[in-house]
């Protein structure tokens, strides 16, 4: 019995330092959101950074997204933030960036990207 109640223990004292270690690496999201999309159209979140990537969502004008900050060819929104708005643009205008996003509404986040031309700070 002694053993089974050390083991509990010792498990729930993982578990604490594992969920609160994971708490210390959260990424910092940054807000953009869906600008420059046709009329009548969409921006498409896709699994990989390529227009043939499986697409995850779609998302119309105006509608806000979480950025995990990471950009294609090593730019991180966040390095440029305090830059003005069309200068952000400008830089990742031919990137894609990475989207943390519900793609199913269900509460199950995952990753994504979406193409920097229809992105813009919020």
């Amino acid at each position: 019995m002694k053993s089974y109640v050390r083991a509990a223990a010792a498990f729930a004292v993982a578990s604490t330092v594992l969920a609160f270690s994971g708490q210390s690496h959260a990424t910092v999201f940054a807000a953009w959101q869906v600008a420059g999309v046709p009329f009548g159209d969409t921006l498409n979140a896709r699994k990989y950074p390529s227009n043939t990537s499986q697409k995850q969502a779609a998302y119309p004008n105006g509608t806000v997204l979480q950025m995990t900050g990471r950009c294609t060819g090593g730019m991180d929104l966040l390095d440029i933030a305090g830059q003005p708005h069309w200068k952000q643009r400008q830089a990742i205008r031919y990137r894609w960036c990475e989207v943390w996003h519900d793609p199913a509404q269900n509460g199950h986040f995952v990753t994504g990207w979406v193409y920097g031309k229809y992105i813009a700070p919020y």
